[in-house]
């Protein structure tokens, strides 16, 4: 595993700070979230139970979060990730499932501040509005050109998940979008 991240803790100011996140486990499962079985292994690897639909459930550096109906990605410590990956497939021996650590196969960002959901309503179709989009939602989405997973992880503070192929060009348009002094006004 890479003990590089993708933009070595890039930092932008603006109207909001935009930061790439720093290494992170990430572990996609793929199988019947109604298991016992993957219900017993994830919640035993992030130490949270699984959250609803569209939802992400954490506690400190671990989590779960929701991506699709036979679908989880687990967060775990970068260095543990391995570790966890084993286990879950251990666990689910007999299963109908898929575990995979994509730990470097994807970037994460973190924006915070009182103009973050602007910065990030201003780049994606996702409906961001304070009434559908709250602390623990999740949602797969596009950011401009590429896929990404945005959740809100505070109030003023949003996490992104991309692809580490595109973490450049999705930091430049996050740092652009939190600096520009035009509002979406929907909100």
């Amino acid at each position: 595993m890479s003990d590089v991240s993708a933009l070595m803790g890039a930092v932008a100011e603006g109207r909001t700070r935009v930061e790439e996140a720093g290494l992170q486990g990430m572990i996609t499962l793929r199988g019947d979230l109604a298991s016992a079985a993957v219900t017993s292994a994830v919640k035993g690897v992030a130490g949270v139970d699984l959250p609803a639909q569209r939802a992400i459930a954490t506690e400190g550096d671990k989590g779960i979060a929701w991506m699709s109906p036979d679908e989880l990605l687990l967060l775990v410590p970068h260095a543990e990730a391995e570790a966890a990956v084993a286990s879950l497939a251990e666990a689910l021996k007999g299963e109908h499932a898929t575990v995979a650590n994509v730990s470097d196969a994807r970037a994460l960002f973190r924006i915070e501040g009182p103009h973050a959901r602007e910065a990030l309503a201003k780049l994606t179709p996702a409906d961001l509005h304070p009434e559908t989009f709250g602390p623990g939602e999740m949602r797969r989405t596009r950011l401009a050109q590429v896929p990404a997973a945005i959740w809100q992880s505070g109030e003023e503070e949003f996490h992104v998940i991309c692809f580490r192929s595109v973490a450049r060009y999705v930091f430049d348009i996050l740092a652009l979008s939190a600096k520009d002094g035009a509002e979406v006004g929907y909100f």
